[in-house]
């Protein structure tokens, strides 16, 4: 019952996903479906603490204005619109690989919009391109997008994991191929509009008062972190314990205030993430989890074929994570994963990647993710340009897929 609650009110989105989650998890303790211990035992989740680290580590590089550089080197390189959208892609999806993906594009969108107006080329046809690129750059990492950590957080509920970039084995091809796709024939499918010019992303945040020192320490901590996580299991620190050590020096070393570390940190994360993961340990407990995977695998037959299996459980992630968050997807699918794959004697590594990668394919609609809603009135789209431009793009990352999943990451590894 408070499954299809969660999925109805995430889709409908009237009420705060973060507000739902929480009504979820408060609801599973009142009535005694899980123990308050058992409720809150996500918010002192690992995963979680690597979250508020990495959004006050990733938030430095923000607030100095570093990563406003970064995106200005974009000029440098393009002369003509294609060349633009090409750096564009290229530099936002490996960003948002080690970033925060919305926080990528919220930092980069007047970066753009401000090249658009120096170049006179259309904004709409910048933006769009960004967006997409930061969804996808998404899939670089483990630390990329929430619903990584969500589906690393299921599997070592079971002694397993996924490695640093080891959504990159997906991720990255996505992101190359999506590129080239742009570049030759996705561009054409993007509007020729103006966009509203009273959008707040026309405003340029001047960051020349911010010392120099402060801009080149944060990008030096960042990288020295994310070195040491991919390093981790050589210098015997976890991924959370990694993440707080950068954050503590950044304010330690005065780089940010502790008032702009807290500002970082994304809250409505935090609470979607603790509270989906009590429903998942519902579902679990429950057995109301395995009772779903079992109706989905009787629905396609007893003898259906593992490329099927994969194939009907990246879409079912791809068709709902373009009706609701991205994040809330995943969140809801892994617990079903997990079951799905126990009830196949399947590799659930294989069955989560299958669902984080679909639901990552937030590019038809304007409210799949935050950062497509964030374009919506700056490059003056409508809800048909998203259809338009992003439903090739849909079918493009789910032929790479379809190839990619069931060698790198087979359902019944032999």
């Amino acid at each position: 019952m408070l499954l299809l609650f969660a999925i109805v009110m995430f889709a409908w989105e009237k009420v705060p996903l973060s507000v739902t989650s929480m009504i979820v998890c408060i609801s599973l303790i009142l009535f005694k479906v899980l123990e308050p211990a058992e409720a809150f035992a996500g918010f002192v989740n690992n995963n979680v603490i690597l979250f508020v680290a990495m959004f006050i580590v990733g938030g430095a590089l923000f607030e100095t204005g570093m990563a406003n550089r970064v995106g200005g080197v974009i000029t440098k390189f393009a002369k003509t619109e294609r060349q633009l959208i090409v750096s564009i892609m290229v530099i936002v999806g490996l960003m948002s690989g080690i970033l925060s993906n919305t926080g990528t594009a919220a930092v980069l969108i007047p970066v753009v919009i401000g090249i658009a107006a120096k170049s006179g080329f259309a904004r709409s046809k910048l933006l769009m391109p960004l967006v997409f690129a930061a969804a996808m750059g998404g899939n670089l990492s483990l630390i990329g997008a929430p619903g990584n950590l969500i589906a690393q957080s299921a599997l070592q509920e079971m002694g397993m994991g996924f490695g640093f970039f080891e959504y990159a084995k997906v991720g990255l091809p996505i992101l190359v191929v999506g590129i080239i796709y742009f570049a030759f024939i996705g561009y054409k499918f993007l509007p020729d509009t103006k966009g509203d010019a009273d959008s707040v992303f026309n405003e340029v945040i001047d960051y020349s008062h911010v010392p120099e020192w402060k801009k080149k320490l944060s990008l030096v901590i960042l990288v020295v972190t994310i070195l040491a996580m991919i390093f981790e299991k050589q210098i015997g620190v976890q991924l959370h314990v990694i993440g707080s050590v950068g954050a503590i020096l950044l304010v330690l070393t005065g780089v940010i205030s502790e008032k702009e570390a807290y500002k970082a940190i994304d809250l409505k994360v935090i609470f979607l993430f603790g509270g989906t993961l009590a429903l998942a340990k519902a579902l679990e407990k429950t057995g109301a989890g395995a009772s779903i995977a079992e109706a989905a695998m009787n629905a396609l037959g007893d003898n259906a074929s593992p490329f099927v299996l994969l194939f009907a459980i990246f879409m079912i992630s791809a068709v709902l994570t373009n009706f609701m968050s991205n994040t809330a997807t995943t969140a809801l699918l892994v617990p079903i994963s997990v079951s799905i794959a126990a009830g196949l004697g399947a590799d659930p590594r294989a069955v989560l990647m299958a669902t984080v990668i679909g639901g990552s394919l937030a590019y038809a609609t304007p409210i799949g993710m935050p950062a497509n809603t964030m374009v919506l009135s700056a490059g003056g789209y409508r809800f048909r340009d998203y259809v338009k431009a992003g439903l090739p793009l849909i079918v493009v990352a789910t032929i790479v897929s379809m190839i990619l999943l069931p060698i790198l990451f087979p359902f019944f590894p032999s």
